[in-house]
């Protein structure tokens, strides 16, 4: 169903970027992020068997018990870490690239109810700071940072990077 490797991962990658993370039972066994990853990826297999019902069901349940809220079409790479996790949101059609991490209260929306990609892509190794929003159908180049607050509606260039004297809408 899920590659049980991706656990093992995301446990390494949680003790790396997460200093208050001391070992790897307690990442596995405290860690809001990592259970929603687990479950998203569930989920998300469920989704791409067109078993949608299901798929949100899970969804639905990860949230309840993690904070953390992930549409089961979003598409997730490796070693993503959601740290302290509370009111994260990932939209339907986001796409997060590998070696991402986000903060809590980070949302991945659309700015409206069109069809098809309205959400972000997020490139690798991209770091979003606590209660950014990045909204629309646009694109975070690898290696950019993204200040806390900050609120993101036009694409960003590779290795950009937002300090807090930064802040302003794009």
């Amino acid at each position: 169903m899920t590659n049980p490797s991706r656990l093992g991962e995301d446990i390494a990658a949680m003790r790396q970027r997460d200093p208050a993370a001391r070992s790897n039972l307690e990442a596995f066994l405290t860690s809001p992020g990592i259970h929603a990853l687990f479950w998203h990826r569930v989920a998300h297999w469920l989704w791409r068997w067109e078993w949608f019902l299901l798929g949100r069901l899970i969804s639905h349940l990860s949230r309840g018990l993690t904070g953390v809220e992930i549409h089961p079409g979003a598409t997730l790479g490796r070693r993503i870490v959601i740290d302290h996790g509370m009111g994260v949101v990932i939209g339907a059609t986001s796409i997060i690239g590998d070696d991402v991490m986000l903060y809590h209260d980070v949302t991945l929306g659309a700015r409206g109810i069109e069809k098809g990609n309205r959400h972000p892509k997020i490139e690798n190794n991209v770091i979003i700071g606590a209660g950014a929003r990045v909204l629309g159908n646009v694109t975070i180049g690898e290696g950019s940072r993204i200040s806390a607050n900050a609120v993101i509606t036009k694409d960003l260039a590779p290795r950009t990077m937002l300090d807090q004297a930064d802040f302003f809408v794009i």
